[in-house]
């Protein structure tokens, strides 16, 4: 064995480890009493067995014995007692099926936890690449159900193997042939399964991307997002049409791979059967021959017959524990993906108060996909108790530059201090707790007004003063207040008894999000796009009162509403090309002046 294979041999053992773990965690008491159930279970079923014997023998003799009374008592014994033991492998197996729909459910939460818990902490980059796409649909589709079908398969595997172990010392009581027999008969069908499991892994896997794509065809058609566009453009048979063809496409890779298999798996059925044949035959001869007793042929013949499906079912769980060690693989693909914005060893305390400055020092930035600069060489100063504008045309780098302001990326080249320390010094959570932001794609919580607002700062309680004056700030409290059920009312059509809004109605409530924080940098990306000019007005003049200590960045479009920042950044292809108020750029009579005046007209 190389290096390489040592080390996937190792990693493997790790990861099935950590498989059981997560489903011991999940419920401990639970992995007990299953484990207990294993014992129990694979002794029973031998029981009967012996007690089968016992009441073909006694039958046997009583045909001979003139006293029919007492035979006959002895053989309703035995069925009393093979009564009572299935009563108890009923009661076990009854047991058995409530234990594993309980683990089940329990493994699921708890993966399901890990995936969300994992979800929360990638880094903003992995969601611009579509590899990660591919790894988080993966363990996404297989993190479910992997886990308890390895303890399924593990279990059944021990069950059957203890089962099995004592099959095979009754069968070697009548010849040994017969257990090389019973082992040999099934290992052509198990290496089937094996090959065939690892082609299929590898074509799932090769297949992620066009399996992503059906599932995007699908929400297109299905989620209410883009229901009205389906409609308007007449797009649905289009997308069906699409998920159909890549349907069929993945139907008949797979369907040919399965082809293939069945062929094999026949051929290895058949020397199975021949083997089976050789042996009926086998106890059949000892039996007419007198060698054993009548009922020593029932117990032989179920024993056999046992043994080759407890022989079966030990390898099908190993078989399906190498099918599901290797669709694990992507679940831990999925968590062992590595953060890169990471906290310090030893952070520093972001200021409770910003008594200087924030400053932005020959910033660049460039994604980690992608090939170009987005900003070059950004350098600003922003006091506390300042409002800035930045403006541009899309693509300038404007919200890039806010992104690395909240450290949902990190610079790759410059820095950004807060009252003189780099931000990066800060863990990232303490320093998103200081900034408030509204972005142009702000999302819409399909939850109460009172919580849709609350969720700018969850460490405050809902508080329903503090709400109502956030929602009264932003414009919001005249929506609301039109509502059946006010700030109890669920919002949008996901949930029953939700309304929907408008788009400056939800951009309201999304605004007071902000001002609900306590945060000292509030941040405001197109904040009244959707909005109308009186209520626009309305906003930005209580913005101004707003403002005090805290430091407020806007990003728009509308030049108008920049006209009352301090001072106004223009940026274009990544760069600040000019700096001022609104009058002194008007003065420049460059590119901000040209901005302004072209609105001017089009208005």
């Amino acid at each position: 064995m190389n290096n390489s294979s040592k080390a996937k041999f190792f990693k493997d053992i790790y990861r099935f480890k950590q498989t059981l773990l997560f489903v011991w965690r999940s419920g401990p008491k639970w992995s007990i009493i299953k484990s207990v159930l294993l014992i129990i279970q694979s002794i029973l079923p031998l029981l009967s067995l012996y007690l089968m014997k016992l009441v073909v023998d006694s039958v046997s003799a009583g045909l001979s014995n003139a006293d029919k009374t007492s035979a006959f008592n002895d053989v309703v014994i035995y069925i009393v007692f093979f009564g009572i033991l299935a009563l108890l492998i009923a009661i076990c197996n009854i047991v058995e099926q409530f234990v594993n729909e309980t683990q089940q459910q329990l493994v699921v939460n708890y993966i399901s936890d890990l995936i969300h818990s994992k979800s929360n902490e990638i880094d903003l980059e992995y969601y611009d690449n579509s590899q990660y796409h591919d790894t988080f649909h993966r363990a996404q589709q297989e993190a479910s159900y992997r886990p308890i079908h390895i303890l399924n398969s593990l279990s059944g595997s021990l069950q059957s193997g203890l089962s099995l172990t004592v099959i095979s010392g009754l069968l070697v009581s009548l010849h040994w042939v017969i257990v090389v027999l019973l082992f040999v008969t099934v290992i052509p069908g198990v290496l089937v399964k094996l090959k065939y499991i690892e082609k299929l892994y590898e074509w799932e896997r090769n297949r992620t991307s066009t399996a992503r794509k059906t599932w995007y065809f699908s929400n297109l058609q299905t989620f209410r997002i883009y229901a009205k566009e389906m409609r308007i453009f007449n797009l649905g048979n289009l997308f069906k049409q699409r998920f159909k063809q890549l349907v069929k496409q993945l139907f008949m890779e797979k369907y040919r791979i399965t082809i293939h298999r069945s062929r094999i798996e026949l051929l290895a059925r058949t020397f199975e059967i021949l083997a089976v044949i050789g042996t009926y035959a086998f106890v059949a001869h000892r039996s007419v021959s007198g060698a054993i007793t009548l009922g020593s042929l029932v117990m032989y013949f179920q024993a056999f017959q046992k043994g080759q499906n407890l022989m079966q079912s030990m390898l099908r769980g190993l078989t399906s524990l190498y099918n599901n060690r290797l669709f694990l693989n992507n679940l831990f693909e999925f968590l062992e993906i590595k953060r890169k914005i990471v906290d310090p060893p030893q952070p520093q305390q972001v200021p409770h108060l910003i008594q200087k400055a924030v400053v932005f020092k020959d910033v660049n930035f460039q994604y980690p996909s992608g090939t170009r600069k987005i900003l070059n060489n950004i350098s600003l100063t922003i006091k506390p108790g300042e409002t800035i504008a930045i403006v541009g045309e899309n693509g300038a780098g404007k919200t890039t530059l806010i992104k690395l302001l909240c450290r949902l990326y990190d610079c790759t080249g410059g820095n950004i201090f807060i009252d003189g320390t780099d931000i990066t010094n800060f863990t990232a959570a303490a320093l998103r707790e200081k900034i408030s932001v509204i972005f142009q794609d702000y999302v819409k919580y399909d939850l109460n007004v009172r919580e849709n607002i609350w969720l700018g700062n969850i460490k405050n309680p809902p508080d329903n003063q503090l709400i109502i004056n956030a929602a009264k700030q932003s414009g919001a409290d005249k929506v609301i207040n039109g509502l059946p059920k006010g700030y109890e009312n669920i919002l949008g059509k996901h949930f029953e008894d939700g309304e929907e809004l408008s788009a400056g109605q939800w951009q309201r409530i999304a605004l007071a999000r902000v001002f609900y924080s306590d945060a000292q940098i509030i941040v405001l990306d197109e904040p009244t796009h959707s909005i109308d000019p009186l209520a626009e007005y309305e906003f930005f003049q209580r913005l101004e009162h707003l403002s005090g200590e805290k430091i407020i960045i806007l990003i728009s479009h509308r030049l108008s509403n920049v006209k009352m920042a301090d001072r106004i950044y223009v940026m274009e292809k990544g760069e600040i090309i000019e700096q001022g108020s609104h009058e002194e750029l008007l003065r420049l009579d460059n590119k901000y002046s040209e901005m302004f005046k072209n609105q001017i007209i089009r208005t």
